[in-house]
């Protein structure tokens, strides 16, 4: 799923890239008057060949405006392209959960393993851990290099230093073998559980 959308943000970006490079240069053909300089044979009818010429005539710019429905249309178009933009943009900047891990398997052919699988698992080691209140797992990354986003809730009485050494030390560790991984890295984020301060009488 994430290499599929992958392939589209590249092609989008490109196909977008492409149309801006065209127009720019169109524009900076004609702006800077290179068709005369250079003695370019432009066809007839072709775009910002000059200097003087402006992006958009006034008949252009004020075929529709006439008609009563021109503005919501214009005004229309505009949100929702203005929301596409700003979803395209915001799935680009959250990291997404990794559905599955590539396992190798010895034999050549790999097998998967289910990325809530493997959170769930790792959930529930971490907060067995003396000092852990509460855990959080998040995968991210690629099949083939996962990547670990922890929250841990820390007991008032947790060290934390003890409490990220094993996590390091047990649950990460069985995590790795258990998926044959060479490496996976993690960022752990560490919280102290609010808790009501005790009368003494």
């Amino acid at each position: 799923m994430r290499a599929g959308r992958g392939r589209v943000n590249r092609v989008l970006l490109g196909l977008i890239g492409v149309v801006l490079f065209g127009v720019g240069g169109l524009v900076l053909l004609g702006g800077l008057d290179l068709p005369a300089k250079w003695q370019l044979g432009l066809p007839a009818g072709w775009p910002w060949s000059r200097p003087d010429q402006v992006l958009l005539p006034a008949r252009q710019r004020t075929r529709w405006t006439d008609q009563g429905w021109w503005w919501p249309v214009v005004i229309a178009a505009l949100a929702v392209f203005l929301l596409l933009v700003l979803w395209w943009l915001l799935t680009q900047l959250r990291r997404h959960r990794l559905t599955e891990i590539l396992v190798d398997s010895g034999d050549g052919e790999g097998a998967q393993l289910r990325g809530r699988a493997l959170e769930a698992a790792l959930t529930a080691e971490s907060e067995a851990l003396d000092g852990v209140d509460g855990a959080g797992v998040l995968l991210t990354g690629r099949r083939g290099e996962p990547h670990v986003r922890a929250v841990l809730a820390l007991a008032p009485h947790a060290d934390p230093g003890t409490v990220v050494r094993r996590l390091s030390d047990e649950a990460m560790a069985h995590a790795r073998r258990s998926a044959g991984l060479d490496r996976l890295p993690a960022e752990v984020r560490l919280r102290a559980v609010k808790h009501r301060p005790e009368r003494v009488s």
